[in-house]
């Protein structure tokens, strides 16, 4: 069992929308956090189909609670008719609401009522390392942080699972993509370009599909919570910079198997990449959970000198390399970062198992790191 880190309920007040993607924990963490709430499941399809043909039976089964009485509404994107009737209970009865779902697409282009503003949105994440108990790196390397599938040995089959009826069934229907097998293409490329500078007309050539088809794709994997896009840090001072996004799919695991790559060995490239995902998938929880108003940007020169990662405005640098023993080369990015930025902090996440200072450079193993980021000591 892991003891999630988001205190939901310090959080609540009159009403929240709780997002997050499929199998993170949403109705889980829930059900653990509010046990007396009155609890609505729209993945249940008999309950969904008589709320989308019957919204006022949802509203007539709530009105003989006392206020403040608090609803869960899981799922909520599949009847965003509900938010009405909702709204009015809030208003005229004074009930509590904690709706949650897997996309706030559907409700955005649905026109949904997004109950005048008094639902405050939270998102919850996969799991991340103080979340659980002798925590194995290797393990969320390969696997990713979605709680069933860390927990096995081997998740492949689930995440084919995972992939096959989540990803290219509900979100190819919810989004009512045109064409399925441009966007599963789209999906592997997307994958393979994980992490990396957003480039469109590349990718558009890779799928054969336009370049303004490409960032409409984005922008489903975006609000579905399929992924996030990290912008560049673009303060100028004598390099030019690169000034375009990076894209993550929001659990390494998922980038694993969209790209199939399975038992990442350790010093290849693929390897790298999955580390540094995890590193990043981390930093972008604890921010969330924190409610962090630090943007988390990356730093890419245009003569190939690069940060994975700057918190707020040049205020700590913090670059990743999964090596097992750091070098002087290691540290080239974080030290041409400091020649324009010399307040900054610098910090180097690895495998080298030996924490320790270096010059200007903070060396942290990668556990380290994750221990004192959850302690406050990073961020």
């Amino acid at each position: 069992m892991y003891q999630r880190i988001f205190d939901i309920e310090n959080r609540l007040d009159e009403a929240m929308f709780l997002f997050g993607g499929r199998q993170v924990g949403k109705s889980t963490l829930l059900k653990e956090r509010f046990p007396k709430a009155l609890f609505y499941d729209l993945l249940n399809s008999e309950l969904r189909n008589r709320f989308k043909q019957h919204p006022e039976e949802f509203r007539e089964s709530l009105l003989r609670y006392p206020p403040q009485t608090l609803v869960i509404v899981d799922e909520i994107q599949k009847v965003p008719d509900l938010l009405d009737e909702i709204h009015w209970l809030m208003e005229n009865r004074d009930l509590y609401f904690i709706l949650s779902g897997s996309s706030a697409r559907k409700i955005k282009k649905s026109g949904a009522n997004n109950l005048g503003g008094r639902a405050i949105p939270y998102t919850l994440y996969p799991l991340v390392s103080a979340e659980i108990p002798d925590f194995e790196l290797e393990r969320a390397i390969q696997n990713g942080m979605i709680p069933r599938h860390y927990m096995v040995s081997n998740a492949r089959n689930r995440m084919k699972a995972y992939v096959d009826l989540y990803i290219s069934e509900e979100i190819v229907k919810e989004a009512a993509v045109q064409n399925v097998d441009d966007f599963i293409r789209f999906l592997e490329i997307a994958a393979i370009s994980n992490g990396e500078t957003l480039n469109y007309e590349n990718i558009a050539t890779d799928c054969g599909v336009s370049a303004n088809t490409v960032k409409a794709y984005y922008k489903i994997l975006k609000e579905t919570l399929l992924g996030f896009e990290i912008p560049a840090y673009r303060k100028v001072i004598k390099r030019k910079l690169i000034k375009a996004s990076r894209f993550y799919f929001f659990d390494v695991g998922v980038a694993n198997y969209l790209t199939k790559r399975h038992h990442l060995a350790p010093k290849t490239p693929e390897y790298g990449h999955a580390f540094e995902h995890l590193v990043i998938q981390e930093i972008v929880a604890y921010l969330g959970y924190t409610d962090s108003e630090e943007e988390l940007t990356y730093w890419h020169t245009y003569d190939d000198k690069e940060v994975d990662a700057i918190i707020g405005d040049a205020r700590i640098a913090i670059e990743i390399k999964s090596t097992d023993h750091v070098e002087s080369k290691h540290k080239e990015g974080l030290t041409e970062f400091a020649k324009e930025h010399p307040d900054t902090r610098q910090i180097l996440v690895s495998k080298d198992c030996v924490s320790r200072r270096s010059g200007n450079v903070d060396l942290y193993y990668v556990t380290d790191f994750f221990k004192a980021l959850w302690f406050g000591e990073i961020i």
